[in-house]
């Protein structure tokens, strides 16, 4: 019902692979529409800051080209968002509006919360392609702004979806084993992480050293048995990692005062909660450091409950990374542990 007169069909069987940076985002728009209000309202939604984050980072690059000036290379894009309104006779808005068929201008028209039309892989497989519009500009910019986590959180599904089948395409076998063996789930690590401590309740994974292009992650896993729902709160889970932590993780092994806690002054943790395969999880993200203050970094984490095998497991990745942006080593971190499969909880 609601289409654009693309240039290609959609579907990927002939197209080539879309390419660019993970986190890029290619917005082609008119110059002079994103130096006003529209372009405000757009670094809201797609330059906002990582949340829990030890240094600030947006949630996204932006690469913005003039919808005159993109060429079929551009359009290769992993993303691509085209923005307009009807009401722009500029060149560029109105080099975009062509794309839209009269049925669709007309919906627009009589229905103003719609305001975006996806077209994956309208020039190449693998691709997220979006427009945004609006009939005038504050009809767009209140949509954006309504819509900003649907946004966002679509981009970045979108990314970690993408990267987890590039980075998972050769799985760890031992991580695989373990997590069989020791808490009945199924663990889905790259096989460049390397076991690093094994005991009862307790699974340590890390990547070899790192290089100037790619973080130290470390990837723990923890099993306790679930009584309450107090296990839950906030303050609970910090001081849950906090003894996770004490005892077994060290920036220096020699060193027992190097363990690693939980930032709670400056940033402190940032909770959101949601379900993953009907199984209650909290997610948390914050910065770490060490007992002896000599190394930091940011962490993320998911707490999931099997209430059926009455179990906790707690799941985490945390960054090193030392004066280098921390979004994709997170990013990697995200699409890892979301990866793990528990065991398929009972719908009610």
């Amino acid at each position: 019902m609601f289409g654009c007169n693309g240039e290609e069909d959609g579907g990927s069987s002939n197209k080539p692979q879309s390419r660019g940076a993970t986190g890029e985002i290619l917005l082609v728009i008119d110059s002079l529409k994103w130096q006003g209000p529209v372009g405000e309202a757009l670094q809201e939604v797609f330059q906002a800051e990582v949340p829990g984050i030890m240094r600030p980072e947006n949630l996204f690059s932006i690469r913005r080209v003039d919808p005159r000036a993109i060429t079929r290379m551009l359009k290769m894009a992993h993303n691509i968002v085209y923005v307009t309104t009807f009401d722009d006779r500029r060149g560029g808005s109105q080099r975009i509006n062509t794309q839209f068929s009269e049925a669709s201008r007309e919906v627009a028209s009589d229905d103003r919360t719609r305001f975006m039309l996806r077209s994956p892989e309208e020039f190449a497989a693998g691709q997220e392609v979006v427009y945004l519009f609006g009939n005038t500009e504050e009809e767009l910019i209140n949509n954006l702004r309504a819509n900003k986590g649907k946004l966002q959180n679509l981009f970045q599904t979108r990314e970690r979806e993408r990267l987890a089948k590039a980075i998972l395409n050769r799985k760890s076998g031992v991580a695989a084993n373990l997590g069989r063996e020791k808490f009945g789930i199924e663990l889905k690590l790259p096989a460049s992480y390397q076991l690093v401590k094994n005991e009862d309740d307790f699974l340590w994974f890390r990547q070899p050293t790192p290089t100037t292009d790619r973080a130290d992650i470390t990837l723990f896993f923890y099993e306790t048995d679930y009584e309450s729902e107090d296990q839950l709160f906030p303050e609970n889970l910090v001081q849950l990692r906090n003894n996770i932590t004490r005892t077994r993780i060290f920036g220096d092994p020699a060193n027992p005062e190097s363990f690693v806690t939980t930032e709670r002054r400056e940033e402190p943790p940032i909770f959101n909660t949601f379900n993953v395969k009907n199984h209650y999880a909290v997610e948390m993200r914050g910065s770490w450091r060490t007992n002896n203050m000599s190394m930091g970094g940011s962490f993320l984490s998911y707490t999931m409950v099997d209430e059926e095998r009455g179990k906790i497991y707690y799941m985490e990745g945390f960054v090193f990374y030392p004066s280098e942006a921390h979004r994709e080593p997170l990013r990697e971190i995200e699409a890892i542990l979301l990866a793990t499969d528990l065991p398929t909880a009972t719908a009610e």
